[in-house]
């Protein structure tokens, strides 16, 4: 029963012994294992260890229904990105899935071909057309696209702003041919919130809090592989260095400016716009 830093970690791992879930024993015996080394390795003091129970404690008061820290926390350590890669093996064609984020809300209204999800918001007018397909080339019809974003101004989604009115969301359907359209503005970048234990931490590693300019969409269908991923616009300065490590290559979109005239849904715009093409591919389930 004297337990030291040589025998601990047996001993810990062996009070598992009438845990009778296989998997959550097998994720246990894991974590017990990696943290006793991590401390190991680090030799902590007391004060720093304290310390570290200190900030995961703040990081989960700053938890509400509208910000989830813990999600930034595991975004801008890199393991969101991880997990996903490590969850989404998918075939070799199939358009690439990014970080989810922690600012999806369920329930955006359903908007019709060329429908607006930023109504009355302020920035660019931007137009986003494209197709989905399958790995065969086939179009892939009634694909429900969820689509959120940030203003194009302030760079907040609506769970951030003080009213808290929806804005920035939507759902469309693709049509027969696989076609999607919609309306927004154009995305810019945007700090994740830097107010918190995770924007210390960040300060700390000598990091910034930037994200690139995107959408996010997320496409599901009965009968295929769900796809989460982001659209990012070509040229922004922080695809390079993207604070939540979400960017990849086959993401970034270019995003081209227009002068005022006719607008791709037939319309007219007294404004400059933007315009943007992306065709997705999804993998049968």
């Amino acid at each position: 029963m004297n337990f030291d830093e040589t025998t601990l970690t047996e001993a810990a791992v062996a009070r598992l012994s009438q845990c009778e879930d296989p998997r959550f024993k097998q994720i246990m015996s894991s974590l017990i294992r990696h943290l006793h080394a991590f401390v190991r390795d680090i030799e902590p003091t007391e004060e720093e260890w304290f310390n570290a129970i200190r900030f995961l404690t703040e990081t989960g008061q700053r938890c509400d229904d509208k910000r989830q820290e813990f999600i930034l926390l595991s975004d801008t350590l890199g393991v969101s990105m991880l997990v996903d890669a490590i969850n989404h093996r998918n075939p070799a064609g199939t358009t690439d899935t990014t970080v989810f984020g922690p600012f999806f809300v369920a329930g955006a209204p359903d908007i019709a071909q060329w429908g607006n999800i930023a109504e009355g918001l302020p920035g660019t007018p931007c137009f986003v057309s494209g197709t989905v397909r399958d790995t065969d080339g086939n179009p892939v019809e009634g694909v429900a696209i969820d689509l959120w974003q940030t203003d194009g101004i302030d760079g907040l989604y609506d769970v951030q702003t003080p009213d808290g009115k929806m804005f920035g969301r939507g759902c469309v359907k693709t049509d027969a041919q696989g076609r999607y359209a919609f309306r927004t503005v154009k995305p810019i970048s945007y700090t994740i919130p830097s107010d918190g234990p995770v924007g210390g931490m960040l300060r700390k590693m000598g990091r910034h809090p930037w994200r690139p300019a995107h959408v996010h969409t997320m496409l599901q269908r009965e009968g295929y592989r769900a796809i989460t991923t982001h659209l990012f616009v070509k040229g922004d300065p922080w695809l390079q260095s993207d604070a939540v490590f979400g960017v990849k290559d086959s993401l970034i979109v270019d995003f081209v400016d227009q002068p005022p005239g006719t607008t791709p849904d037939g319309g007219r715009s007294d404004v400059a716009f933007s315009v943007a093409h992306y065709d997705f591919t999804m993998a049968r389930a």
